[in-house]
């Protein structure tokens, strides 16, 4: 039995799919769809939101950290905790984003909407959360650049279910975006600073 044949992972795959190649109509069915927080959490952003921290946790334990001229090699213990940390904030995150577009559409004429606006920080972010897939060779982590076409699924999602008028959109949009990087920058500092903690410890290695 694999993997494509649980169909709530089929669904899973089927909606990042058409966010990634018909982004448009997908919010359009998006936006009509009935949900609740929990099941946009539990069928879609606990999913997708465990691959940059999961693939990076791998390479980072197969590869380890550095280049031709040095390299690092943390715990595997300390890599696996440092993930876990990740992956908890940054679906603390995503909660975040969806309170943060719901409290700030009525400035820009759009509908405070609970659902609709976590409708929005959980399907935005998956380019992003795909292209962490690349962490599993953290040569190739440059390419984790493709993962900024989630701002132009943002553009197009964040009005459409926000009820937003077009008049005001891009300005919405680009105050939401300005939240995402605080938020992203603020996760990133506390793992990057609890990371640091764990993956210097005694039982990491640096040799060159």
């Amino acid at each position: 039995m694999s993997l494509t044949d649980n169909p709530e992972l089929r669904g899973v795959i089927a909606r990042a799919k058409a966010l990634i190649l018909k982004p448009a109509a997908e919010w359009d069915v998006i936006a009509l769809e009935p949900a609740t927080v929990r099941e946009l959490f539990s069928r879609y952003v606990l999913i997708l939101a465990a691959i940059p921290p999961v693939c990076a946790t791998i390479g980072a334990i197969i590869f380890g950290y550095g280049s031709l001229w040095w390299s690092f090699r943390p715990s595997p213990l300390s890599l696996v905790i440092s993930g876990l940390i990740q992956y908890g904030l940054g679906l603390a995150g995503v909660y975040l984003m969806g309170l943060i577009i719901e409290a700030l559409a009525p400035s820009f004429g759009g509908t405070k909407d609970r659902i609709a606006a976590m409708k929005v920080a959980a399907y935005f972010p998956t380019a992003f959360w795909l292209a962490g897939v690349f962490g599993l060779i953290p040569a190739l982590g440059i390419l984790t650049v493709v993962g900024l076409y989630s701002l132009y699924l943002l553009y197009l999602g964040l009005p459409k279910l926000m009820r937003v008028p077009a008049d005001k959109a891009l300005v919405y949009t680009t105050v939401v975006i300005i939240a995402a990087i605080l938020v992203e920058a603020v996760i990133g500092g506390l793992v990057g600073s609890i990371a640091v903690s764990l993956l210097t410890g005694p039982s990491s290695h640096i040799g060159l």
